[in-house]
This record gives structure tokens, sequence and C-alpha cells, in this order.
């Protein structure tokens, strides 16, 4: 459960329902300067809190306050000290970034000319191009240069690396470390797990529109063990599994480390964890 009503993003009992889906009760609050990792399989509920979060749709129920401020008091001040990024963005595909920086910069009234040269340096981003001369993940760039110069502190990244190549992506986890070295919050959805296990602090776990996991990575990734299975999978551990995956020459089951030996025993992958918790939840 969410404690710190202070935190860059607090979250409390957060609440939407559609006739096939629900978010439940979803809590959590976010360490200043650390990077989170939200995942949970497609469906999961990650897009429907992001976008309640930020009030592109409405909750039925719950409480959201950026810095101890809700958004229907302090809208204005809250959206200056928030950047949102999305793999979905769109912006004018023939009109020049100079362009779209000029109309982006009037609606805050504290950008920062210099701090917005600075990053688009720092991306490689020349302002005379078009959004349509640019690649995936270098409109996830632009996005975050246009974020970073009206001062936002906390970035809400929407699967932003979804879609790229390896080297887009491992280029953009970069910047992500980058941004947190500069003090900067980053909540960061995403299905690709093993991009968190290069720069994400924490995880928060959804499952079906619940939060089933919110707890350092490292802690995490620690609390299970993979075993290994040719044939067979012997009774007892059956009765210990939190999820068992059919490979090719046998199984996987994935276990509490608390109710197993590192012996015959490995450690689990951030993704393994995931897909073996989300098969439990099939079978469950």
């Amino acid at each position: 459960m969410a404690t710190d009503m202070s935190a860059p993003l607090y979250v409390e009992g957060l609440c939407k329902n559609y006739p096939s889906f629900r978010l439940k009760e979803v809590s959590f609050a976010l360490e200043r300067g650390k990077i989170t990792g939200f995942i949970g399989r497609n469906g999961a509920g990650k897009t429907t809190t992001i976008n309640s979060v930020l009030s592109l749709v409405k909750p039925d129920a719950g409480t959201v306050l950026f810095s101890g401020l809700s958004d229907a008091e302090h809208s204005r001040e809250i959206r200056e000290k928030i950047g949102f990024v999305s793999a979905g963005m769109t912006y004018y595909t023939r009109k020049k970034l100079r362009t779209i920086t000029g109309i982006t910069k009037t609606f805050y009234p504290g950008w920062d000319d210099s701090a917005y040269r600075k990053h688009m340096e720092a991306f490689g981003l020349d302002e005379e191009k078009t959004p349509a001369e640019l690649s995936n993940g270098m409109k996830i760039k632009y996005a975050l240069a246009l974020a970073l110069s009206h001062g936002a502190d906390l970035l809400i990244l929407d699967e932003p690396t979804s879609g790229l190549d390896p080297i887009s992506r491992e280029e953009l986890v970069e910047v992500f470390l980058k941004l947190r070295d500069m003090g900067k919050t980053v909540f960061f959805s995403t299905h690709i797990t093993s991009d968190l296990e290069k720069c994400a602090d924490r995880i928060l776990f959804l499952q079906k529109g619940e939060v089933k996991a919110d707890e350092d990575l490292n802690a995490f990734r620690e609390g299970y063990r993979i075993l290994e299975c040719e044939g067979e999978i012997p009774a007892g551990v059956k009765e210990k599994a939190r999820g068992i995956c059919r490979v090719r020459d046998g199984y996987t089951v994935l276990l509490p480390a608390a109710e197993t030996g590192t012996e015959n025993t490995r450690e689990a992958t951030l993704e393994e964890i995931m897909v073996h918790l989300e098969k439990e939840g099939e079978d469950a």
C-alpha cells in the first residue's frame, strides 16, 4: 500500500471499470530519483493505470497526487513538472521540429531554451528535420528533450522501447540512466523486461488489474529460483511451484527461494518470473 503522499507520484485505491476489465485498488508511491519498472502482460492494465493517473480517462475511484498536489487544484503546476512519453505519440509528420518546438514552448511559462538546445545536442537531434525523417527511437528522444526543457522532474514512459531494434533500445536505456543521474524520477511501463534489468531500481508488477508486487528489483528477483526438469515434475515440486512452463527439453518451474536451496536450481530472470507467475494465474 502506498504511504508517502509527498512522493513524485502517489496513487491510492485507483479503480477503473470497463465491461470486460477492472483496475482494482491499485496503490503505489514512486521513489524520488529512481527508475520504477511497471510490468505486466498486455491487457494487465498498465496503460489504463497511466491514463487514469494522467486524467486521460476518468477513474471511478482513487487518489492521485504529484509531490503532494492534486491535479484538480494544481493542474498547470503539475503539467510543468511531468513529461509523458509514449511509443504511440505522433507529431505533425511534415512540420520541422523547430516549428513543433515553437508551438510546444508556448504552453510552458518555465520553458528553458538553453536546456532545450543542450538536450537536442546531447540526443543528436536536428531541428531542421521533420518527425517523418526520424526513427522511432529518435522520436522518443525528441519527446524527452521537450519534457526536460520545461523542467519535468517526473517522466512517465508508456512502452517507449516497443518496436525498437536492440541497439536503439540500448541507447534509450542509457538515456534513462542519465536521467536518473540527473535526479529525475522515471516510471517506465514495458513488457520488454530485459530493458528493465539494465536500469530499473524497483518493480511494480500488475496482473489482471491488481498489483502483485511492488519492491526492489534485486529483492524481487532473489525471491525466486528456477528448477529445470526433464520428464515428469516431482509431486513435491509441483506443490511449491509458482508457475510451470513447457520448454524444449522438459519444464521450467518457478519456486519461492525461501522454500528451496540453490542446489539444482538457478537464478530467475525478470521475464521468467513474470511469465511463470502469469502461468500460475491462468491455472488458478
